[in-house]
This record gives C-alpha cells, structure tokens and sequence, in this order.
C-alpha cells in the first residue's frame, strides 16, 4: 500500500512539475504541434507545400498546418469587400428580388452578413462564402433549393428533386450553414441556439479541413458531398478569391495486384 502512495505522489509531483516549468502537462507534449486533427499518420499529397501562402487581414494562416491543408475554423482571412468584388467577376445577377425579402437586398449585405454568422462561431468566412457560391452556382440556384428557401449549402437536399430545407431568412440560413460546418471541422459547443436540422447527424471533427468535405477525400469515409474533388474545387475557389493559385493534389498511383 506505501509502494503504490509512493507512486501516486512521484506522479503528481512530476505533472505538478512539467506545469510549472513547461507551461502543460507533460503528456500534453506528445501532440505534434500543428496537427489540428492529431491525425499524425495522414500525409501531405503529393504536389502540396507544407505550410502557407495563404494569408490576409493580418489573421491566422488558414494553411498553417502539418499538412498545409486549409482549416475550417480559424478567423476569416477576406473582407466583405474582396467576397463582393469575386462575385461580381462572375457577371452573374444577384437575386435581390428573393433574398430581399430574406433581409440581404444586395451582395454587400448577404457578405456582411455572412462574415458575422461565421466570426460568432469562429468558422473561417471565406469558406463559408465560397461554399454557398459553389452550392448555388453563384446565388443563381439551378438546382433543388431556390433562393427564397435561403439555404445556401444545399442542406436537406439529398438528390431526386428533393429541395431540401427552408430557412425564415438570409442569416438563418447562413447561421445553419455556418453550424453545419462547425459540425465536421470542430468539437466545440455552438455558440448560438443550433438552427441546422443536421446538425447531430455529423461525425464531430471528421473534418477539420476543406480538402476533407469530399467524402471520396475524407479519410474517415464521411464529409459533406459526394462529388469527386469537392473539397479540391473548394480550395481552388479560394485561391481565386484571394489571387493565389492552388494545385489539385496529384493522386497516388494505383497498385495493380501482385502477377497481374
């Protein structure tokens, strides 16, 4: 019994110790510094640099990560401005007429908007941004869901005509994106009351960064659409939104059977 007393005590002394000195517990140590997902035997792809070049507004490097991959959650590293001036490149016609009624008249408002949804729940606004252009073609809304449903990420829209979920207004639906988002790249409580209906149906941080949304990406086999590359044509999207460039990461060779 005075053995195992003695051995309680040289622990807590040594934890106690690693503290003071070192500002965490020993244990805490063991985690690569970086790793956001502390996945350490995932590697970078091929073709990709290890750290970034993408940074802006004086925020964190959104790329900034053992595999330079982009983080989901992190500050918002555009303005409302340079999100207004990339969709206005695309000579594309904002529905004022629908979102209007949502309480977003104009392009300057919806990004407004937007940036506020996503800096309360700390997720990075230019992806939010990005993602909603990517979903609606530009606010054009080809698909299933139609500007006047404000959902912006096709949530609920699961394919056959399904038009997926309705929002009250413009930032509701942003909130819910928003939050959807927090789901795959976060474990962390909401800040505010949850408006995603999808919310609980998310494997918590399975992914934490864009080039995991495509669920052909994802490791884990989960993410947020079906469609080959989407997290890729995510991030070349925010190259464009920030005049970087981006290289799709260059796939690793097929191995043919053994005699074959």
């Amino acid at each position: 019994m005075r053995k195992i007393q003695k051995s309680l005590l040289f622990w807590m002394l040594t934890v106690i110790t690693g503290v003071l000195i070192l500002g965490a517990p020993v244990c805490a140590l063991a985690s690569e510094e970086g790793d956001y997902s502390q996945e350490g035997q995932i590697s970078r792809p091929s073709g990709q640099a290890s750290g970034a070049e993408e940074t802006g507004s004086g925020a964190d490097d959104a790329t900034d990560n053992t595999y330079g991959y982009y983080t989901i959650m992190g500050d918002t590293t555009v303005t409302a401005e340079d999100m207004v001036s990339h969709f206005n490149r695309q000579n594309m016609e904002y529905p004022s007429q629908e979102l209007e009624k949502g309480g977003a008249p104009d392009i300057e408002t919806f990004c407004e908007l937007l940036i506020k949804e996503a800096q309360i729940e700390g997720v990075r606004g230019e992806i939010v941004f990005e993602q909603a252009m990517l979903e609606t073609g530009w606010l054009q809304f080809q698909g299933d869901c139609s500007a006047g449903q404000y959902n912006f990420a096709g949530l609920g829209a699961t394919g056959n005509g399904e038009p997926g979920i309705t929002f009250p207004d413009v930032s509701t639906g942003l909130r819910a994106q928003v939050q959807h988002l927090k789901a795959y790249a976060s474990s962390q409580e909401l800040e505010q009351e949850c408006v995603d209906e999808r919310f609980d149906l998310v494997m918590r941080e399975s992914a934490p960064y864009v080039e995991w949304l495509g669920i052909r990406e994802n490791p884990y086999g989960g993410g947020w659409a079906a469609g080959e590359n989407y997290g890729y044509k995510l991030r070349s999207l925010l190259a464009e939104l920030k005049g970087t460039e981006y290289v799709w990461p260059t796939p690793a060779p097929e191995v043919s059977p053994a005699g074959s």
